[in-house]
């Protein structure tokens, strides 16, 4: 049906192609459609129509009943496509791509499921294609304008706004907008996910739950050299004091008693004799004078480690850490303002947590600290967050924002989070925290490691009353948790770094512990932490750290 300018509309408007065209017209259209079968693998279902100005070089194309290619498309590669699929005018299909049921595509749209190597020395033209592909589910709307990167899932019954460049998955039944795309709202909320999938995943996080406490008591006799009398995080590394603190915390979370190698008494007796008078716990076998405490790192974890350590044994540190408990307010200010947040976040926030719990411990023994040390501590982070960002500092080169999110957690951990005090803006947490959530370079299944994840999932369990943006939280959260789920090493545990836990040389006290945390916010942040019959304690504790009773009793110890 030719307009008045003398071009085929149904070239470009094709829906009522077969209703509407000449007996002409639908010869015209079949033999094309029988050309086009003869080369390569093709096949065509009923009232299918394929324009004449259409540029098709598929090697596989098979298009589903009533589906249809408009005027100006162009298609590369292996399309299969289901029933009642539009690809609208000037639309880009190349690479692997599946399409589902009803997927309608808008004008000027590319799905593009392949992409170049970019290895510096040799020009991109010369270098190897990769392919993921692309799988856009049944009754999906992709809009006009819209970019779909290779490697992409999108759900069913999701919409795809205008303009929207999707570099990550799509749940089912969302709706996403913006560059890169973003979870905007619901089209169809996910009761299906909501009533069957956690059933299910909860049937597998307490299986995992009980995997994990059928092996705790032979992962600690691995990390334990018993000539020596010392742990290690694992085999034919060198003794630690983080590995014995972490040992402790795997038994707590695992095992109704402290670690079997030695007694309650014992491992208290152990800990506390690593903690000199003026509070400074440096690293075993170091016996020059020490910096100050929150000015070297491995001392300064000890703050945080040992103390919790004793924590659960129903032990404390023997000593103040005068360090902290001699600090003014202006002292801490000045403590604050002297740290490198612009240089490096992490380093600082490393420093503020240290401080925070030093003051926390002496709080909880009785030991005399300044009047306003933790107001003025808690006082100048307020102030100075930022509150585009949530967070304290600045992004790497680049706009990487590694430190910036990681140096966050450290720093809200050991003051708003043990404290109990609202993150002062939850809702550009979130925003940043995602944003560096989608970062393939540490958020894949190869790439996730212990610290980038658990600094990502923590200030997303703090914020998780706020609801913003749950959606694209859960999704994230999901993701991380299933593949988590699979990647225990039957009697040695996990890796730091998630990938290594399948060399089960890699896997370790400090991996186990801290993954067996990482698992439970995530589960918690979907609602379904209970099957696990675990709740972290110590170091990675949820809610605020609990005092000591009026009896003198720890709740959190055996």
């Amino acid at each position: 049906m030719a307009g008045r300018d003398g071009v085929d509309t149904l070239e470009f408007s094709p829906w009522s192609f077969w209703e509407s065209a000449s007996d002409e017209a639908k010869r015209s259209q079949r033999e094309r459609l029988i050309a086009l079968a003869e080369r390569g693998d093709r096949t065509f279902a009923q009232d299918v129509f394929v324009a004449n100005t259409a540029a098709v070089d598929n090697d596989v194309l098979h298009l589903g009943e009533r589906s249809y290619i408009a005027a100006g498309a162009y298609l590369t590669g292996d399309l299969i496509a289901g029933d009642d699929c539009s690809i609208n005018p000037y639309t880009v299909i190349r690479g692997r791509v599946h399409l589902g049921a009803g997927v309608r595509i808008g004008a000027h749209t590319s799905l593009l499921g392949f992409n170049h190597s970019m290895e510096p020395g040799t020009p991109v033209f010369r270098q190897p294609l990769t392919s993921k592909g692309i799988v856009v589910d049944d009754d999906v709307w992709i809009g006009s304008h819209v970019v779909i990167l290779d490697g992409v899932t999108v759900g069913a019954h999701s919409v795809l706004a205008a303009g929207a460049v999707v570099t990550k998955d799509v749940p089912s039944g969302a709706i996403v907008g913006g560059n890169p795309a973003k979870f905007i709202r619901w089209r169809v909320a996910p009761v299906e996910a909501a009533t069957h999938q956690p059933r299910d995943l909860a049937i597998r996080l307490r299986e995992f739950a009980e995997h994990a406490r059928a092996d705790a008591e032979t992962i600690l006799a691995r990390a334990w050299d018993a000539e020596a009398g010392v742990y290690s995080d694992r085999p034919g590394v060198d003794p630690s004091l983080r590995a014995h603190c972490d040992a402790v915390e795997v038994a707590r979370l695992l095992l109704p008693c402290a670690p079997p190698q030695l007694t309650s008494h014992q491992h208290r007796a152990r800990l506390a004799a690593t903690q000199r008078p003026d509070g400074r716990i440096p690293s075993p076998g170091v016996h020059s004078a020490p910096v100050e405490p929150f000015d070297d790192a491995d001392a300064a974890y000890h703050v945080l480690s040992v103390g919790y350590a004793l924590d659960l044994l129903r032990g404390q540190l023997p000593h103040a850490i005068s360090e902290a408990t001699r600090m003014t307010a202006t002292d801490i200010s000045g403590f604050c303002e002297s740290l490198p947040w612009r240089t490096d976040p992490w380093d600082a926030g490393h420093r503020v947590d240290a401080l925070g719990t030093a003051l926390h411990w002496a709080l909880r023994s009785g030991h005399a600290v300044l009047p306003g040390a933790v107001e003025s501590l808690l006082g100048w982070l307020t102030t100075r967050a930022n509150s585009r960002t949530g967070m304290w500092g600045d992004a790497a080169s680049g706009g990487d924002l590694l430190l910036l999110v990681n140096g966050a957690y450290r720093t809200t951990r050991g003051t708003y989070a043990q404290f109990g005090v609202p993150l002062p803006h939850p809702n550009a947490t979130v925003d940043t925290v995602l944003e560096h959530s989608a970062n393939e370079g540490y958020f894949t299944a190869e790439t996730f490691d212990a610290c980038n994840v658990l600094d990502v999932v923590h200030p997303l369990w703090l914020t998780r009353e706020t609801g913003h943006r749950s959606g694209e939280v859960q999704v994230v959260a999901r993701r991380m948790l299933e593949h988590a789920l699979t990647m225990w090493a039957p009697t040695r545990g996990f890796a730091f770094r998630l990938q290594d836990s399948a060399e089960h040389g890699r896997c370790g006290l400090q991996g186990t512990e801290m993954w067996l945390a990482i698992i439970w916010y995530l589960a918690d942040i979907l609602g379904e932490s209970a099957p696990l019959g675990y709740r972290p304690r110590g170091v990675h504790r949820p809610e605020p750290a609990v005092r000591i009773t009026p009896s003198g009793v720890n709740i959190m110890g055996w």
